[in-house]
């Protein structure tokens, strides 16, 4: 499926195949898959358990290298790069929230913040300043100082998603990002995530069992057999 043009800082997969081994012989997981995600654009896939969703999301996060195919990011193509090429690109061009916020114990929400502008190189001052506009901008201002230990699930998950766009990035990858989160919460970090992807202009695609995210979505796809099949339009 090719709706949408990946140029500029969007995403673009072209007749990707994965195929994993089953028993004696192979599975497909991705069968020729062509995908573009605009800039701006909150596309949410869903599928049943062991269907490839975690599999595609890997691959378009350059995570994984495709069997065959090839993937854009930005406009650059990935296939031919040599796996420092592709985590230099990876570093600065894609951001990955998962279903847990994976926060790092010792540090709070702001350090956790500044690490990776420090990774950036960024000055500490400007990586401070960054992180404390990010955090009052996701509602968690008064949380800055709080280990995750401290934090409701809700909060782990919003400094999460801070933590991803602290990176700056062009393209925003969620995998499974509110299946920890009850209906209310849900809802909210689903909402929160989808709106700052299309407010920054990001290529956004979330896969997910939980509908919040589809209340959010431009596009919804569902993969199976190898496919992505066109559900319908969301929102717009």
């Amino acid at each position: 499926m090719s709706t949408s043009d990946p140029a500029g800082d969007g995403l673009g997969l072209r007749g990707i195949h994965v195929a994993v081994p089953d028993g004696p012989g192979t599975r497909t997981l991705l069968d020729a898959v062509d995908l573009d995600v605009a800039p701006g654009e909150v596309l949410v896939i869903t599928g049943s358990s062991g269907s490839g969703k975690s599999t595609l999301l890997a691959v378009a996060g350059l995570l994984r290298r495709p069997d065959r195919g090839e993937v854009l990011v930005a406009g650059t193509p990935t296939a031919e790069l040599s796996e420092r090429r592709r985590t230099a690109l990876r570093r600065e061009r894609i951001a990955i929230v998962y279903q847990s916020a994976n926060l790092l114990p010792a540090l709070t929400a702001r350090e956790q913040l500044e690490l990776v502008g420090h990774i950036s190189g960024e000055r500490r001052s400007q990586a401070r300043g960054r992180a404390a506009q990010l955090l009052e901008e996701l509602g968690l201002a008064g949380r800055a100082d709080q280990l995750p230990a401290k934090m409701s699930g809700g909060e782990r998950q919003r400094v999460g998603i801070a933590r991803a766009l602290m990176a700056r990035p062009t393209v925003l990858l969620a995998d499974e990002p509110t299946a920890s989160l009850d209906g209310a919460l849900s809802a909210e970090v689903a909402g929160l995530l989808a709106g700052e992807a299309r407010g920054r202009g990001l290529a956004a695609v979330i896969v997910s069992h939980d509908d919040a995210p589809l209340a959010h979505a431009e596009r919804h796809l569902h993969l199976a057999g190898g496919a992505l099949k066109a559900i319908t339009t969301v929102a717009g």
